[in-house]
């Protein structure tokens, strides 16, 4: 079975809903969110819910898609993953890296408002120099 990625945009929100298995040498899902990231998208929602596999290429592909989102400012939720997925974060102690949600209403609240926690403040331009 091959990856599918559709999309879709929730309170301004990226939620990605994720079919298939997320396994070695699909590069599909980080160039897709290294795409959003270059058009200035920092909120993400990953729903796993129709990910019935993931092995380690495809739990470093999620550790390298969060850490691109961190490093330009953004957050990303895990969403709704699998009985096997879930159990691979706890042996992985991923469970500790990523933020894991059930609700997706939720997930984007959450997610929303740490991306925005984590934009800083614009500087004001004018000069307080006398």
């Amino acid at each position: 079975m091959s990856l599918a990625i559709s999309s879709r945009i929730v309170s301004g929100v990226i939620v990605v809903d994720i079919v298939g298995r997320l396994c070695f040498l699909n590069v599909t899902l980080r160039d897709r969110v290294n795409e959003w990231l270059q058009e200035g998208h920092r909120a993400f929602v990953f729903n796993l819910a129709n990910v019935p596999y993931a092995d380690s290429f495809g739990l470093g592909q999620l550790i390298t898609i969060s850490n691109s989102v961190r490093s330009k400012g953004g957050q990303l939720i895990l969403l709704g993953p699998t009985d096997h997925v879930r159990a691979l974060f706890q042996i992985t102690k991923l469970n500790t890296v990523f933020n894991i949600s059930t609700d997706e209403a939720h997930a984007v609240r959450s997610v929303r408002a740490k991306a925005v926690e984590s934009v800083p403040h614009a500087v004001s331009a004018k000069s307080h120099l006398p």
